[in-house]
């Protein structure tokens, strides 16, 4: 139909003619109120956005000559992450000449830490050497 057929028809109701596609061929429009169709659209936003879900990534520091009771407390630290659905990156920090321990004494204690987080995580990324730090991610057991 014509563009001042349309926009006629839809004065005569008191609505609006609006474009739908402008890629077709012909154009679709169709005769409506715009400004109920707008609200509609962003509730339908704002429902679609309180349904997903928000996963952050948290981060845990140690150093390789962390004690075992200071060890325990961040292995908790970390299950608790875990349990609200949030990935933890494990960050070993190598300063000075701890730099040369890193493959031994530093995988060793990302194992440890691994081993006490088998029942609740799973490891997403193994660890890695990053510069003078050496990381590994943990996230939730689904």
């Amino acid at each position: 139909m014509p563009i001042k057929e349309a926009l006629d028809r839809a004065e005569s109701k008191g609505l609006d003619l609006v474009e739908l596609s402008a890629t077709s061929s012909p154009p679709v429009c169709r005769i409506m109120d715009y400004g109920k169709f707008r609200y509609e659209q962003s509730k339908k936003q704002h429902e679609a956005k309180k349904k997903q879900t928000v996963i952050e990534v948290k981060e845990i520091k140690l150093r390789p000559k962390t004690e075992k009771h200071d060890l325990d407390f961040k292995i908790r630290n970390i299950k608790k992450f875990l349990g609200q659905n949030n990935k933890v990156k494990v960050t070993l920090r190598f300063r000075g000449r701890e730099i040369i321990y890193a493959e031994s004494q530093g995988r060793e204690v990302l194992q440890k830490i691994a081993d006490a987080l088998e029942e609740v995580g799973v490891i997403l990324q193994p660890p890695k050497m990053e510069g003078r730090q050496m990381a590994m991610f943990v996230g939730p057991k689904s």
